[in-house]
């Protein structure tokens, strides 16, 4: 299988559907992974994220219409799977955005898995307390560098809202990290 029809193809056959599943899984797991943990931030919150989206993915295949690429349909669950879960922790820690944003750095200092430097862990930081829908844009722009148009099908949002949302989030992340940096040591 080299591409995302042929993919689609198989998925579709009921004989080669769960081969074709492994092959997607090993296709897209590592860019989903990042993706998820740009959001989520902690390293076993975004398997367990994973892992939601790659059954929501197997449980939506035939429902899947191919309106959209495949990527932009992967991505577009692993976001909303993301929201999702960042949602339920809210709702059960009952939690204003502030307190919200002040856990995900501190998870974020506190991962073994984040090996990052100063600058990345500012960076990082600078983006935990930007408000959710920046955040993603910020992610997917700048780090994935997915062009506006796809993104917009991922975020069903206009390219200008979303133009609109990414320079309002940079503005912050550069105040942040000008706010910051000060404490970082060449």
């Amino acid at each position: 299988m080299t591409n995302d029809q042929q993919i689609l193809d198989s998925l579709k056959d009921p004989s080669t559907k769960e081969q074709a599943f492994r092959y997607l899984i090993s296709t897209y797991k590592e860019r989903l992974y990042w993706h998820i943990r740009k959001i989520v931030l902690n390293h076993d919150d975004t398997d367990d994220v994973l892992q939601n989206t790659f059954i929501k993915i197997w449980n939506g295949l035939d429902s899947f219409r191919a309106e959209s690429s495949l990527f932009t349909w992967l991505y577009r669950i692993a976001t909303n799977e993301s929201i999702t879960f960042l949602n339920q922790r809210k709702r059960k820690s009952m939690t204003s955005l502030t307190d919200e944003n002040q856990y995900l750095i501190d998870n974020l200092e506190g991962d073994s898995y984040f090996d990052g430097d100063e600058w990345q862990l500012l960076l990082q930081k600078a983006i935990a307390t930007l408000p959710e829908k920046q955040k993603l844009v910020f992610n997917m722009k700048y780090f994935d560098e997915i062009k506006y148009e796809e993104m917009s099908e991922i975020l069903e949002t206009s390219v200008g809202a979303l133009k609109a949302s990414y320079h309002h989030a940079v503005k912050k992340v550069e105040e942040y990290v000008k706010s910051h940096e000060t404490r970082i040591e060449p």
